[in-house]
C-alpha cells in the first residue's frame, strides 16, 4: 500500500496502479462507514434516543456544507490531475491555491449565515418539541468546526489527485477514529451531555485538519503555492465551478430521494417499512465500499493520463476498473441475497421488520452486479473534465429513472412497485452510462487496443 508520485500515474501498470490507490480509498470509506453506526450506538446508549433525532436533526445543514468542500475538491482536483499530466504545474498551483480561496469563503459564509438562523432552522428541519434544545446546543458547535470539515473534504481530494492514497485514507480515518476516542471522552467520562458529543465531532474534525495542513507542508506534496496563487482566476473558478457542480447535484438529488421515499413508504407500510429502508440505506455504505473505493481511485489515474495524451492507458484504466468492481460488487450481490435474514438481525430485533427487511433487502441490491460500470462511467467523464455528461449520468438513476419509477411503479405493483424502482432504475441508467462510455472511447480516445 506504497503511496506513489503523480508521475506513477502515467507510468506503472494500471492492475497494480489500482489497487494501491482503490484499496486506501477503500479501507477508509469503510471506517467512516462504522463510525456513523458506532457513534450513533454510542450516543443513543449514552445520551438517550432524543440525542440521535436531535443529531439527525443538524446532519443536512453540516452535510450540505461539508459537500460544498467536497464539490470544491473533486471539481479543483480533476484539474490538478489533468494538469500534472499534462506538466502545466503552474496551472495546477493556482488551481489549488483557487480551492482553498473558495472553501474559505462558502463554508464560513454559509456558517455564518446558519449560526444567525439558528432559531429558524433548527424548526424548519425537523427540531421541535423536546428536540429543540438538544439539537441547538449540537448545532451551534458543530457549525463553528464545519468550515474546517470543509477545508478536510476538499484536501483529502487533493491529496488523492497527487497520487497519495495512503495519506488520503489516513485523513479520512482520523476523524472517525477520534471521534469515537472523543465520544467516550467527552460523553461517558466528563458526562458533558449533548454538547460532549458535538465537541467529538469538531475535536476530530481538527485533528483531521491539522494533519492535513502537515501533509501539504511536508515534502510529501509537490504543491507548493505562495499568496499569488490564492487570487481567483475566472477560467479555474468555472472549470471548478462547474465540475463541483456534479457532486452537489448528487448530494442534492440523494437527500430528495430519501425524503421522498420515506414518505412514500410510510404511506405504504408505516415505521415498518420506513425502517427496513433506513437499514438498506445504512448497509449501502458498508456493503458497497469496495466498489467505491475502485471509483475513487480510478479518478486520478484517468485524469493523469487523459492530461498527458495517454490515451491508451486511459482505457485500460477504464476497463481494469470496472473488471475489478464488477467482480466485487458481484461477491457483495451474492452474501446480500443469501444472507438477508442475518444481516437484518444484525441492526433490530423487532420481528416485524425482520419480516420485511429482506425481500426489499434482495430488490434494492438485485442490479449490484452491474452497477459498477454506471459508476465508473460517470466518474470518468467527471476526471477528464467533461461536466456536461458527468452531470447527466450522475442523475440517470436517481433523478431521471428512480424518482419517477417510484411514483409510476405503486399504481401497479403496491409498496413493492417502490422497492422494485432500485434495480430497474440501475439497470436503465447503466445502459444509458455504457452508451455515453462506448461512444467516448471510440471517437475521443483514438489509440490502438490494448490487448
Amino acid at each position: 500500500m506504497a503511496n506513489v508520485s503523480s508521475q506513477d500515474l502515467g507510468n506503472q501498470a494500471i492492475g497494480k496502479l489500482l489497487i494501491k490507490q482503490a484499496l486506501p480509498a477503500s479501507i477508509g470509506i469503510l471506517v467512516m462507514s462504522l463510525n456513523i453506526l458506532v457513534d450513533t450506538i454510542f450516543v443513543g446508549n449514552w445520551i438517550g434516543s432524543t440525542a440521535i433525532a436531535a443529531i439527525n436533526v443538524v446532519l443536512p445543514v453540516s452535510f450540505f456544507i461539508a459537500a460544498l468542500g467536497m464539490a470544491i475538491g473533486i471539481g479543483g482536483s480533476s484539474i490538478i490531475s489533468r494538469a500534472l499530466g499534462a506538466d502545466h504545474i503552474a496551472k495546477a498551483l493556482k488551481t489549488f491555491g483557487n480551492q482553498l480561496t473558495l472553501t474559505l469563503l462558502f463554508t464560513v459564509t454559509f456558517a455564518v449565515f446558519g449560526l444567525y438562523f439558528v432559531d429558524t432552522l433548527i424548526p424548519a428541519f425537523g427540531g421541535k418539541g423536546n428536540i429543540f434544545d438538544p439539537a441547538k446546543v449540537y448545532y451551534e458547535i458543530i457549525l463553528y468546526g464545519v468550515p474546517i470539515l470543509g477545508f478536510v473534504m476538499m484536501g483529502n481530494t487533493v491529496i488523492r489527485a497527487e497520487g497519495k492514497p495512503k495519506f488520503a485514507m489516513y485523513a479520512m480515518m482520523i476523524p472517525s477514529v477520534g471521534n469515537l476516542i472523543l465520544d467516550y471522552l467527552f460523553i461517558n467520562v466528563l458526562d458533558y451531555g449533548m454538547a460532549g458529543a458535538a465537541w467529538a465531532t469538531t475535536g476530530s474534525y481538527v485533528v483531521s485538519f491539522l494533519f492535513i495542513v502537515w501533509y501539504f507542508l511536508s515534502k510529501n506534496s509537490e504543491l507548493k503555492i505562495n499568496l499569488s496563487h490564492f487570487r481567483l482566476d475566472k477560467s479555474i473558478v468555472s472549470e471548478i465551478g462547474s465540475l463541483g457542480f456534479v457532486t452537489l447535484a448528487r448530494q442534492a438529488i440523494v437527500s430528495v430521494t430519501f425524503l421522498l421515499v420515506n414518505n412514500a413508504l410510510y404511506n405504504f407500510g408505516g415505521e415498518t417499512s420506513v425502517t427496513a429502508y433506513a437499514i438498506v440505506g445504512r448497509l449501502s455504505m458498508f456493503a458497497l465500499f469496495p466498489v467505491f473505493g475502485i471509483t475513487q481511485g480510478f479518478i486520478p489515474i484517468a485524469g493523469f493520463n487523459y492530461g498527458a495524451e495517454k490515451y491508451d492507458r486511459v482505457k485500460e484504466s477504464i476497463y481494469t476498473a470496472i473488471k475489478y468492481a464488477t467482480i466485487l460488487g458481484t461477491i457483495v450481490f451474492i452474501a446480500l441475497m443469501v444472507f438477508p435474514e442475518i444481516i437484518t438481525k444484525w441492526f433490530t430485533a423487532d420481528a416485524n421488520v425482520i419480516d420485511v427487511t429482506p425481500s426489499n433487502m434482495r430488490w434494492t441490491f438485485a442490479a449490484v452486479p452491474i452497477v459498477a460500470l454506471q459508476l465508473i462511467g460517470a466518474a470518468y467523464f467527471q476526471a477528464v473534465g467533461k461536466a456536461l455528461p458527468a452531470l447527466l449520468l450522475t442523475l440517470t438513476r436517481q433523478a431521471i429513472f428512480f424518482i419517477p419509477l417510484m411514483y409510476i411503479l405503486p399504481l401497479f405493483f403496491g409498496e413493492l412497485g417502490i422497492w422494485m424502482s432500485f434495480p430497474i432504475s440501475d439497470v436503465l441508467s447503466t445502459i444509458v452510462t455504457a452508451y455515453f462510455l462506448y461512444r467516448e472511447v471510440k471517437l475521443n480516445l483514438k489509440t490502438e487496443v490494448i490487448e
